[in-house]
Parts: C-alpha cells; structure tokens; sequence
C-alpha cells in the first residue's frame, strides 16, 4: 500500500522548514553561537552559499515527503486526529531517528553538547512545523 500524501502539504512544509532554518540561523537569533560552537565561518561569497541551500531544499522535501507518508501510515492504523497523528508521528521519529543519531555522532566526533542541543532542538522545531502543516492539510479524501 502505497500512503496517501498531500504534495501541495509537502511543498509547504518544505518551505516551512526553509523559513525555521533561516529564522534559527540567523546571526542575531542562533547564528552566531552555532558558528562559534560549530567552528563555522561565514562564505566568503553568496556563490559559495549554494550548494548548502540547494541540498537543505532538496533534503527538506524528502523529509516532509517521507514525514507525510508516516503520518499517513500512523493515521490509518492509529486513528483520531490526522492533527495529533501528525505531530506525535513527527516527535516520535525525530526523537527516534534524527535527535538519537545526532546525538550518537557528535559524543564520538567530540562536539560541543551546546552545539548538539542546539542541532537537535532546530530539527524537533523543523519536524514540529513541518507536522503541523502536513496535519492541518490532509491528502483529499482520507479525512
């Protein structure tokens, strides 16, 4: 079975995550502490900023796609809101997937634990924002 999934859902958590990751890592916000905790030092042209945003625009909509069809998937077989499936799918694979393997590599790379929570919350409040958006929009037909 194949889940049913919104694509214009898709693309506007694809946004979603593109306006969070902007407004997070914005100098003023958490922009400089991450570069400072990251070691990171700003491009040294727009050019050079590129392919870091085309990657996150691509990886964003295989997250909200693969995300809209959990929800699918957790929303048939649990039932209730696709709202609240929605966003406890997203909690659930962000805490098992993502915030667990984040955490795993930077212990072993040495990172500092500021950087790692603030990694971690910017993807929980990524993946919440996504949900919320991929739940309030459900696929025509399942709801």
């Amino acid at each position: 079975m194949i889940p049913e999934i919104n694509y214009w859902a898709v693309l506007l958590a694809t946004v979603a995550s593109m306006i969070v990751g902007s407004i997070w890592y914005t100098p003023k916000v958490l922009g400089n502490r991450w570069m400072r905790l990251a070691k990171v030092t700003p491009p040294e042209s727009s050019s050079a900023a590129w392919l870091p945003l085309i990657v996150s625009v691509a990886l964003s909509f295989l997250l909200a796609w693969v995300l809209a069809g959990a929800v699918a998937i957790a929303w048939h077989f649990y039932g209730g809101s696709f709202l609240s499936s929605s966003i406890v799918t997203a909690i659930t694979l962000w805490a098992g997937f993502t915030a667990g393997r984040i955490i795993v590599h930077d212990i072993f790379e040495g990172r500092p634990t500021g950087l790692t929570v603030l990694t971690i919350a910017h993807e929980l409040v990524t993946v919440l924002a996504m949900s919320v958006v991929i739940g309030v929009w459900p696929p025509a037909g399942t709801v």
